[in-house]
């Protein structure tokens, strides 16, 4: 009887299987009175909690699950400057020069990050490198042209062209005709990174409340947020929630849509054969607009995503499906086992770019990462908690993006957004 190589041992996703023990916090309950109330246990609100906190706030966080929930701590974990739209497209929209100044910024993220891990010694299975890859000419030739553009234009000088013979010597697949690689691009594991900087956070002092859902937000002076079983008056919110804030505030509820992204791990493959797979450790995505990624972790497994459900429900089995494409990269591993297979839901906005604004004078919110939280949503908290202490150039920096509503409303949005990727996923086969 053959053996079946895609049943995973293990309920939780590998993430949560990689932290056998966390820091628990207690739901909230009564009334409290801060500074600053953060909603969202992600790697945004832990970051914005941290920040406020070391600057002398008195911050509230309010998580409805636990912490790293949800997209924070189930991504890829990729580490990649710049956003989830294309730099032409921010060029498009606020300027050429505000658009340089929000790569600087991303830049910026990538530093934070290696910041935050060092200084609160972060133990999150960080690595340096993250490799780009092309599958046809077409993305081959712009890759060459990016590079070019990110050394004339950009002064960003970490990029390096992999041409095929070289690529082949990094990588086990002949998949791919050319590359982009950085060195100050990486790889860690998400969940790992976002419990550090909640300990961070209460470490510095900031009070984090775990399975208390905020229900209501009322406005005013002092705002008012409410669980079921307590409520914050605070004098700043930050919403750091996404798509799992609800109802909360539905005037920024329609401007991103909730995705469903799917990623696998292997068994333990051994670091020998690891390492053969990817031989620098460095983290891989393909440049298709509905795109393979993939990396080696610290315990010598292949961690593997790509597609997405923009129907919030794994209908065609997306995680068989995943191990489909990565056996399209390595078929070599069509006897390797899959222990763990698990997904979340991440938000996009219409333009793939972050949307961060504010409601009234004190209610801020930070959502739309479109893929690029691990990296982006650390250096948001940041920007939230300068605004917040009066220095809000660089986030009302993020300001003059113009977002727009998803089309269809509620009911029809997302039947339009499939119809409009099938004409992505056709121009990837092209």
């Amino acid at each position: 009887m053959p053996i079946d190589r895609f049943a995973p041992s293990h309920p939780l996703g590998y993430y949560e299987a990689s932290v056998p023990s966390r820091e628990a916090y207690r739901s909230l309950a009564g009334a409290v009175t801060t500074d600053v109330c953060v909603v969202g246990g992600g790697i945004a609100g832990c970051s914005t909690a941290l920040h406020l906190a070391e600057r002398g706030y008195r911050v509230v966080l309010l998580e409805s699950e636990h912490i790293g929930f949800g997209a924070s701590g189930r991504n890829g974990g990729q580490i990649i400057p710049g956003f989830g739209c294309e730099q032409s497209t921010l060029d498009s929209l606020v300027g050429v020069a505000d658009a340089k100044r929000m790569w600087d910024v991303s830049v910026d993220a990538v530093q934070l990050l290696r910041d935050l891990i060092a200084r609160h010694s972060i133990d999150c299975d960080w690595q340096r490198g993250q490799l780009q890859v092309a599958i046809k000419p077409r993305n081959r030739n712009a890759l060459i042209a990016w590079h070019e553009q990110l050394q004339s234009h950009y002064g960003y000088q970490s990029t390096r062209v992999i041409h095929l013979d070289a690529l082949q010597s990094l990588l086990a697949t002949q998949r791919y005709c050319a590359g982009l690689h950085d060195s100050n691009g990486g790889h860690l594991n998400p969940l790992k990174y976002t419990l550090g900087l909640a300990n961070a956070a209460a470490r510095a002092g900031a009070q984090l409340f775990e399975h208390s859902k905020a229900i209501s937000l009322s406005k005013g002076s002092t705002a008012i947020v409410r669980t079921e079983s307590g409520e914050v008056h605070a004098a700043h919110v930050v919403l750091c929630g996404n798509t799992y804030l609800g109802e909360l505030e539905p005037r920024i509820r329609s401007r991103i849509m909730p995705v469903g992204t799917y990623i696998v791990a292997t068994e333990p493959l051994g670091e020998t054969r690891a390492r053969e797979l990817i031989r620098d450790n460095s983290a891989v995505t393909d440049t298709n607009f509905v795109l393979d990624y993939f990396r080696r972790s610290a315990d010598h497994r292949l961690l593997f995503g790509g597609r997405v459900s923009y129907s919030g429900r794994d209908v065609f089995d997306t995680a068989h499906a995943t191990r489909a494409r990565m056996l399209r990269v390595f078929p070599q591993l069509s006897a390797v086992k899959i222990d763990y297979a698990w997904g979340g839901m991440l938000d996009i906005t219409m333009n793939r770019a972050p949307d961060f604004g504010r409601i009234g004078n004190n209610v801020y919110y930070l959502q739309g990462f479109s893929g690029h939280g691990v990296t982006v949503a650390g250096m948001a908290g940041k920007l939230a908690a300068e605004g917040i202490a009066g220095q809000a150039e660089r986030f009302d920096l993020f300001g003059k993006i113009k977002h727009r509503n998803f089309p269809g409303g509620r009911l029809l949005r997302m039947p339009a957004l499939v119809l409009g990727m099938l004409w992505y996923r056709l121009r990837d086969l092209l």
